[in-house]
């Protein structure tokens, strides 16, 4: 034999074992080729910015994120003081918490530790899980694939380093199913909680900031005025939310930078002007003298100056919109200075007029700028609403991809700015629950109390998910790890003690809210989860297709169908359902699965996994339509027309390989025998029956390319399962109550998946089935 015969004897060999390894993992019925011929690559994170790019993005940070924690000096001395001051050196003790409650938690911890706990430049709680559940097998999502790990975002940036304590959490957490329930609980806590904060935040903002009417004039602006104006603003901030935050927040962002600068001027002319003094605050030995002074009673007002620190949440969740470098640089420029002169500012003015401190703010504003700071306090006010109330809208949109929250309308309200959305239902029960609280608590005080309890909770959990960050992906050292629990997190836990003494007087509603909402999400998750095992156990064999395809009575109709499932592995059973009934499908069928992954966002050339079901000739196909959590629908690519151009791509190929395969284990039988036999003469004519067999085989994937071109010329259906879930035989009484009582309930009050998903209702058909769980 030549050394070109063995040259193309080797190279076939090397061919076929390529393609063996492309389709080796379809014996673990996986969507792999897709998967494996991406086009493009995201890496992780922001891309370089120049640093006019980045200082514009911290100008454009201070009207969106820092509202909340901007407005807090309206009412935190009322709150710490909700009586009166005994002593003047109390000021200078709470000022001194003040000082150092702003440095540990919103500047060291959040801006330059949990910033860079984001993923893919998204943050919030969910973004700290799906880190954990990409780096540990935490996740209790059960439409898991291997491909899933073939995201380009998917996988971290890790250090090389492996510390005996990573790996035994890691493997510890990736054992005990305890771990992952708890996991997943204390993320929706968190998450129920920062709802709570989208009811709270425009309750106190708004009420705290109009009061300044009651400073004005006490006779003319009663209380009940006072809370009656703020109840008519709630309503109108919460009536604009659908033209969407951009238009909305970015429309009076310059209006919190005029806040900081006009505070911070304030601050410091009433430092110089009553006591410079205050500056001895500096000093953590007041805080200790504070307490052995008050005692239990400077314990109970930590209450009051945790609020100074409301809002920081949102620097977290909103980083995606800008960058964690932006949020740095005007955070340690503008927000910090400016509050710091601030909180000094008022001290200084307290120590001399101890009586006016349940109206600390507006009593120290100098008599000619009174006006102009109200009707910037005001809408300061609804610009911190306004942002914490289109965080909330995010979070939400971030569980209902992960399965963790029922069915709602997602309405993107923005082109220009990803993650900007707009949910109806949630909108006007948030609107509802802030105006009940502000009629029925009527004061900044009493708001303050159930206030501090969901920002401490909130941030505690934070901080609980950043040690297991630490530790499992990061491989932070031990010894800074407890540094930062004995640092910053021991301190979250004493305020966190201190807010929770006022349970009885306000700090009962965000836990029951945050508890209804934890039902809730959970009963939802629960149920998602025990469906999509009752599909995988109940799914269609590749036996039983073949059987109902060949039926006598079984035809095919022109005409392509998209028939939806949750399930990513084979054939739902609601297929065997609706065959035995309806004995007709349509020429070309994709059974399409909208899956969401533990990432921020899925690029678009990836989003598409297909397979072919065998036999070939059925053209029956399987698609998982892959989005990250803060993903949206483009309204501009509609959904049908992608799907059929990528099948189309899908199908070159799948043929090639296909073929490919085929005639290479042909060739490993008998043509290299063949060829030793007559080497030169066959080695001619093989090259022209390559090229017939080229010609045949492009003609024969352009007609199956044209049955699906003809399929969608014809009509486009779609088809989707409406299961009916009911608790099996034998069932226990509280299976019983959370399935048949409790999800149904939530099920039948809230949006259909086909509203939810957009899909035409004139070319939407719907099969029911009961599925007994």
């Amino acid at each position: 034999m030549s050394n070109d015969e063995n040259t193309s004897k080797n190279n076939d060999q090397e061919e076929y074992n390529e393609i063996k390894g492309k389709t080796k993992l379809r014996r673990h019925d996986s969507l792999d080729i897709e998967s494996t011929n991406v086009r493009g690559h995201h890496g992780h994170g922001f891309k370089e910015m120049s640093w006019a790019v980045v200082l514009s993005l911290a100008f454009q940070s201070l009207g969106v994120i820092y509202g909340d924690i901007g407005t807090s000096p309206l009412y935190v001395y009322a709150s710490t003081f909700p009586k009166e001051i005994k002593d003047s050196k109390d000021i200078l003790g709470v000022l001194s918490l003040i000082y150092y409650t702003i440095t540990l938690l919103p500047l060291i911890k959040y801006v330059f530790i949990v910033l860079r706990a984001n993923d893919n430049g998204k943050g919030g709680t969910f973004a700290l899980y799906s880190l954990l559940c990409r780096n540990a097998k935490v996740g209790l999502l059960p439409s898991t694939q291997i491909e899933d790990q073939q995201v380009s975002n998917y996988q971290l940036k890790l250090p090389s380093n492996q510390l005996g304590v990573s790996l035994k959490l890691k493997k510890f957490l990736e054992n005990s199913i305890v771990s992952k329930y708890i996991l997943l609980i204390v993320t929706m806590l968190s998450t129920s909680l920062v709802i709570g904060d989208g009811v709270l935040t425009p309750s106190i903002s708004v009420l705290s900031a109009v009061g300044g009417l009651k400073a004005a004039s006490k006779s003319v602006f009663t209380e009940g005025r006072v809370v009656w104006i703020s109840v008519a603003i709630l309503i109108l901030l919460f009536s604009v939310q659908r033209f969407g935050t951009d238009k909305v927040g970015y429309t009076f962002a310059p209006i919190v930078s005029v806040w900081f600068v006009m505070n911070a001027g304030i601050g410091l002319y009433n430092f110089i002007k009553y006591d410079p003094t205050v500056i001895k605050a500096v000093n953590p030995w007041h805080i200790i003298q504070y307490f052995m002074r008050n005692g239990k009673e400077a314990w109970i007002s930590l209450g009051g100056v945790v609020l100074c620190v409301t809002g920081t949440e949102a620097l977290f969740a909103d980083v995606g919109h800008f960058s964690v470098k932006s949020i740095q640089i005007s955070m340690s420029v503008v927000v910090y200075p400016a509050l710091m002169l601030t909180y000094s500012g008022q001290a200084s003015y307290l120590r001399l007029h101890q009586d006016e401190v349940t109206n600390a703010f507006y009593n120290s504003i100098p008599g000619p700028l009174y006006w102009p700071m109200f009707v910037i306090a005001v809408l300061s006010a609804i610009i911190a609403s306004q942002a914490m109330i289109s965080g909330t809208f995010s979070i939400i949109q971030q569980s209902l991809a992960l399965g963790c929250f029922p069915r709602v309308s997602v309405v993107h309200t923005s082109d220009k700015f990803e993650g900007q959305v707009y949910i109806p239902e949630v909108n006007y029960i948030i609107m509802t629950a802030s105006v009940i609280v502000t009629l029925a608590f009527r004061t900044t005080e009493k708001i303050g109390n159930a206030y501090g309890i969901a920002v401490v909770f909130a941030e505690a959990i934070t901080s609980s998910f950043m040690i297991l960050v630490m530790l499992v992906i990061w491989k932070t050292n031990v010894v800074i790890v407890i540094v930062y629990v004995c640092c910053i997190m021991s301190v979250e836990m004493i305020y966190l003690t201190s807010v929770l003494y006022k349970f009885p007087h306000g700090g009962y509603f965000p836990i029951a809210f945050a508890c209804l909402l934890l039902a809730i999400m959970f009963i939802w998750n629960y149920v998602y989860r025990k469906k999509y095992y009752y599909e995988v156990e109940n799914k269609v064999s590749p036996e039983t297709l073949r059987e109902i395809t060949s039926q006598r009575n079984f035809c095919r109709i022109p005409g392509l169908a998209i028939f939806y499932s949750e399930l990513v592995h084979g054939i739902p059973p609601i297929f065997e359902h609706y065959a035995a009934n309806v004995p007709a499908l349509q020429s070309v069928v994709v059974f399409a699965s909208i899956k969401s992954l533990p990432v921020s966002t899925v690029p678009p050339e990836e989003r598409f996994l297909f397979r072919r079901v065998n036999p070939r000739e059925l053209y029956i196909f399987r698609c998982v339509v892959r989005y990250g959590y803060t993903d949206a629908r483009n309204d501009d690519e509609p959904f049908e027309r992608l799907l059929v151009e990528r099948l189309k791509e899908f199908m070159r190929d799948d043929f090639w390989i296909h073929a490919s395969s085929k005639q290479i284990e042909q060739r490993q039988g008998d043509v290299v025998e063949f060829i030793e036999n007559e080497p030169e003469h066959e080695y001619i004519h093989n090259g022209e029956n390559e090229e017939e067999t080229m010609k045949s085989q492009e003609a024969e994937l352009e007609s199956e390319i044209e049955v699906v071109e003809r399929a969608s010329r014809v009509g486009i259906v779609h088809m989707m399962g409406e299961s009916e879930v009911i608790s099996g035989k034998g069932a226990g009484f509280g299976k019983r109550i959370v399935i048949d009582l409790a999800y149904n309930f939530i099920k039948r009050n809230l949006r259909q998946t086909d509203k939810a998903l957009d899909i035409p209702r004139k070319r939407l058909l719907k099969v029911g089935m009961t599925y007994e769980l």
